[in-house]
């Protein structure tokens, strides 16, 4: 019984972290997908190479956190705590190191 309820916390945690990565990037994916003034800087892949690489991102590294953590220290409440940090740190690390490609605006 414990070990199915270990594993539907990582399932969980998982899955909250990979929607927790992907509301944290698509403020600045805006700019891609909607084309800014015009549409002329409309850049669809971020749809389908920076969303899905977000996603599998949140969700691997608090997991990874998580299980590491449990399977060191055997405390399920404290390895949700060192994830929720793991969590935290990723999406950190990615609004200050991804941001979407802008070319110049056209000025002439």
């Amino acid at each position: 019984m414990r070990d199915e309820r270990l594993g539907c916390a990582g399932i969980l945690l998982a899955a909250v972290g990979a929607v927790a990565a992907v509301l944290a990037w698509a403020p600045r994916a805006r700019v891609s997908v909607h084309g800014g003034f015009e549409g002329m800087h409309r850049d669809l892949s971020v749809l389908y190479v920076d969303l899905p690489l977000i996603a599998a991102g949140g969700a691997l590294v608090p997991l990874t956190a998580w299980l590491l953590t449990l399977r060191v220290l055997r405390r399920p409440w404290l390895a949700a705590a060192i994830a929720a940090g793991a969590l935290a740190l990723g999406v950190w690390g990615l609004l200050s190191w991804w941001t979407p490609y802008e070319r110049p605006e056209f000025t002439g």
